[in-house]
């Protein structure tokens, strides 16, 4: 399955098409709130300060023009080197949904309040935007179905697969947990054209212990990940060669 997250932080939605491109998933983490009291070099507002921030779903105004660049067939078609895949300005313009159901400009005021309300200390956010996905490492995050059922497994409860916030959830042919990361250096196509290359195994952090549906936090879940696994579930991957994906492609290792 295919996932972004169109606001760094919050919620995420399932897609079953969407254009890869060297920067990430089309509409990926386009938006996110600058926060004046966040650390240096990581001047952003998210849930593992405010973990209520994961029940505001954002919704884009004109879905339907997120999923590829305008110009999709145009730029295709242009030598290499050229990468002309940023969207028009109005095609990214988004509502959110508050966890009382009520729709709100991203840059309505009363949604900055209603985000810093609970935070402690002098706070001042302010709606960034990028063509470029604002993801904290690569562009790509990637994690089998098996590794999370491990992790189940392990810790004796059911776990929600969107706490670990990857961008594609696949099904290893082995079988087995963990196995991605035997993949770290290799070349992976999906679908007919894309291409990806594994480069990392993926650190966790906080994120995954905090509920996906209410913001809940459960420690026990990075602790074990931590202690078990080195602090690691599933890889980071860069992008060699752009194209559409769809929901059910199959993933090939290529070298």
């Amino acid at each position: 399955s295919l996932w972004r997250y169109p606001v760094k932080s919050m919620r995420g939605e399932e897609i079953d098409e969407i254009f890869m491109g060297f920067s990430g998933f089309f509409g990926d983490r386009v938006y996110a709130f600058e926060n004046s009291s966040a650390r240096k070099g990581f001047p952003y507002l998210n849930a593992t300060a405010n973990p209520t921030m994961l029940a505001y779903q954002p919704r884009f105004k004109h879905a339907e023009k997120t999923l590829k660049p305008p110009n999709l067939v145009e730029a295709m078609s242009i030598g290499v080197g050229v990468t002309p895949s940023n969207a028009d300005s109005d095609d990214f313009k988004m509502d959110v949904v508050t966890p009382s159901g009520d729709v709100l400009s991203l840059n309505d005021p009363s949604l900055i309040d209603m985000l810093t309300q609970d935070l402690r200390g002098e706070h001042k956010i302010s709606v960034i935007r990028s063509d470029r996905a604002l993801t904290d490492c690569r562009p790509i995050s990637l994690i089998s179905v098996q590794t999370i059922k491990q992790i189940e497994s392990e810790l004796k409860q059911p776990l929600d697969k969107r706490r670990f916030r990857a961008n594609i959830y696949f099904e290893q042919s082995s079988g087995l947990g963990f196995e991605e990361e035997k993949l770290i250096g290799r070349r992976l196509r999906i679908g007919a054209k894309a291409e990806i290359l594994i480069l990392e195994k993926d650190p966790r952090c906080k994120m995954i212990s905090l509920d996906p549906e209410t913001g809940e936090h459960d420690p026990g879940i990075l602790r074990h990940v931590a202690q078990q696994h080195e602090n690691d579930a599933g890889v980071y991957c860069a992008v060699l060669v752009e194209g559409m994906l769809k929901k059910d492609d199959t993933i090939e290792v290529l070298d």
